[in-house]
């Protein structure tokens, strides 16, 4: 069995963003060189996320709409975690729209269904974070 690892590191000069990787994720999985397996794309902050969904700038809109009602930023005196830094709900952003995916490998390609794309989505950007991608297989 093969293992591949790699970091990628993002600069998201907003507070808020949903970013591409997919062709980034597509690249490693060629680089890995496995056929057959699994790819895991990790999000190594607890204030970021990885999801698949469709790329339609209205349904990444319509994320930040309601992800702001589930969980709005303002007032930051409403979180007991607010202190040193103001971003308790960008943990809670998190932990709704998850922390990694796992993708199957099938003929050396991502096998994803027709509309689905990979996407790293910050919720407390304006610094530097990273991004695991772990690939397994043969």
């Amino acid at each position: 069995m093969k293992a591949f690892t790699r970091e990628l590191t993002l600069d998201v000069p907003a507070r808020r963003a949903i970013v591409s990787i997919h062709r980034e994720v597509e690249n490693l999985v060629r680089e890995s060189g496995v056929r057959e397996g699994l790819c895991l794309v990790n999000a190594m902050h607890i204030t970021a996320s990885v999801f698949i969904n469709d790329n339609e700038s209205g349904l990444h809109h319509d994320y930040e709409v309601w992800l702001e009602k589930l969980a709005p930023h303002e007032p930051v005196h409403q979180y007991e975690h607010n202190g040193a830094e103001d971003n308790a709900d960008a943990h809670l952003k998190r932990q709704v729209m998850g922390r990694e995916a796992v993708l199957a490998i099938t003929n050396g390609k991502l096998h994803l269904g027709p509309w689905e794309h990979i996407f790293y989505y910050e919720f407390d950007g304006r610094r530097r974070k990273r991004l695991l991608v772990k690939i397994i297989g043969e």
